[in-house]
């Protein structure tokens, strides 16, 4: 059941009005519920908050942003927009990545109070760690409780042979993100953001580098700027001191491997599943993998006509899952 701190969320985000705080709060309530057996009240809360969450948004549409809502020119070919409804409780997270997400979603709900002491949110946020645990899930869900847009940098239009455009359309990127308010995310940074020290490096490349950290550094506008990388040993040092948060994102431990498969099976029936096997199965492997392999096991389940997951049937797609990423 909710937990005090959940409850005294729950009465604050009522109090100021904060919808969105409230049915996160709500859905973690739910998704705690679920863990401890209690799948009927999860279930009718869950969907409970999804009727008053679409009642919300069917009688107050949210209005998108006019200036690169539809990116026209250069600008399409720089950037992609999307208005993801995700939250961060749909995650599966370590506490200590979740409590620091936690806190940029307060500095930027509380942005405004924050300036009124001379202090700014958390704007530029650096997702470091291997793939599929989740980085750029967290730029949809960072967005998605923010009721901000997500606008994806395509780094195939923004990297070109001529390093000099590729600075020009930097620029433009950084005007847009100035221009309107929403969640821009930098997949994959290190292609922008390489080590200026290999011995391979030219002088545009590291003109293109030096463009991005100033831009970096001069980006002072209410847009937050989140940065993904799976391979932080490649990004120049200076990159670091630009991000005014760093979180690392590990594989999930037996814990969270436990809470990401069943919230992905919550819609089929389990047997009496033995987590010390399937905890055995899905060390090493990311979010990700884990939940491709229980989806496998769901579809198998129903395929075959049983309808249930079992331990087998779940352990074996954890092990196929890791044969082929050893692959």
């Amino acid at each position: 059941m909710a937990t005090a701190d959940q409850v005294k969320a729950l009465v604050k985000s009522h109090a100021e009005g904060d919808d969105t705080r409230f049915y996160s709060v709500a859905l973690q309530v739910a998704a705690g519920a679920a863990r401890n057996g209690h799948g009927r009240f999860a279930q009718d809360l869950k969907a409970l908050v999804d009727g008053l969450r679409k009642r919300s948004s069917g009688s107050a549409p949210r209005v998108g942003p006019v200036a690169v809502a539809r990116p026209r020119g250069e600008l399409a070919q720089l950037l992609t927009v999307s208005y993801p409804e995700a939250l961060l409780s749909d995650m599966s997270l370590d506490p200590q990545v979740r409590q620091r997400l936690e806190r940029v979603l307060l500095e930027q709900r509380q942005a405004d109070r924050l300036r009124s002491h001379g202090f700014h949110p958390v704007r530029k946020l650096l997702l470091t760690g291997v793939p599929g645990t989740g980085k750029t899930m967290t730029a949809h869900v960072l967005a998605g409780e923010l009721r901000l847009p997500l606008f994806v940098i395509r780094l195939d239009g923004l990297i070109t042979k001529f390093m000099g455009e590729t600075a020009a359309k930097l620029r433009l990127v950084f005007d847009a993100l100035a221009e309107t308010r929403g969640v821009y995310l930098f997949d994959e940074v290190d292609a922008l953001a390489g080590e200026r020290a290999h011995g391979n490096d030219v002088g545009e490349i590291r003109r293109v580098l030096n463009s991005f950290l100033q831009f970096l550094e001069a980006h002072h506008s209410d847009s937050l700027l989140v940065a993904a990388t799976n391979h932080p040993q490649l990004l120049d040092r200076a990159i670091f001191r630009r991000f005014d948060a760093v979180i690392e994102y590990s594989l999930p431990d037996a814990a969270v491997a436990r809470e990401v498969i069943e919230n992905r099976l919550a819609t089929v029936d389990m047997a009496d599943l033995i987590w010390g096997e399937i905890g055995e199965a899905a060390a090493g492997l990311s979010q990700g993998e884990i939940t491709a392999a229980a989806e496998l096991a769901a579809k198998d389940a129903i395929l075959v006509g049983s309808g249930t997951v079992t331990t087998a049937t779940l352990r074996d797609a954890l092990r196929l899952r890791r044969s082929r990423s050893a692959d």
